[in-house]
């Protein structure tokens, strides 16, 4: 249904800057269309003061009166035939997305260890024997067990870790669990006077 007068945002033009507004792209085609070029520039220091008050910078931020010219380029299209103050050749960068982050795959053979606890069983295989072996052994035994409890693995977590260890590490780390203690692994639910009320 069409009534005469109304005019929708749906049926109008797309601002290239939305955050300004259509009243101020108003003001930017009616500063293009004037026809001389002193009252260009006179124009478009009035935008600039209004965007201004629109969306202050923070105080002492570096380029923050170029951000506003580069803006008034881009909304202008380029059109807009005045002496600008500062060089917004470079304004089109603003609109460009930045090319999408490569995430990380690691390949790890399962998921609930996670990739730390394979970097840790590389070095196993690799450190020489002593305190500080045992330690790291006592270390990554008792974290794959808190793993295998948080991912519902409580059944039989002490002989899967045994036999996970000996197997990430190609053997060489063989616990006996008649002299190996296990931490005791608290996953009881948080009590119901801590949790935040909705």
């Amino acid at each position: 249904m069409e009534i005469e007068g109304l005019d929708y945002n749906t049926q109008r033009e797309n601002l290239m800057m939305p955050e300004y507004g259509r009243e101020i792209q108003n003001m930017i085609d009616i500063a293009i269309g004037l026809p001389t070029r002193e009252q260009r520039q006179k124009a478009a220091k009035t935008i600039i003061s209004v965007m201004r008050r629109m969306s202050p910078q923070p105080h002492g931020m570096e380029n923050g009166e170029q951000k506003y010219w580069d803006h008034l380029a881009l909304m202008s299209a380029f059109r807009l035939d005045i002496d600008w103050p500062y060089d917004v050749s470079k304004a089109v960068r603003i609109t460009t997305k930045p090319e999408p982050i490569e995430y990380p795959m690691s390949d790890i053979p399962v998921r609930h260890y996670g990739k730390l606890l394979f970097e840790l069983f590389d070095r196993l295989m690799v450190m020489d024997e002593g305190p500080e072996l045992d330690r790291l052994i006592a270390y990554t035994a008792n974290q794959m067990k808190r793993c295998l409890v948080l991912w519902g693995h409580t059944s039989s977590a002490d002989e899967k870790v045994v036999d996970d260890l000996a197997r990430y590490t190609n053997g060489r780390i063989q616990l006996d669990l008649s002299n190996f203690k296990f931490e005791k692994v608290d996953i009881s639910p948080e009590p119901e006077h801590k949790r935040k009320k909705k």
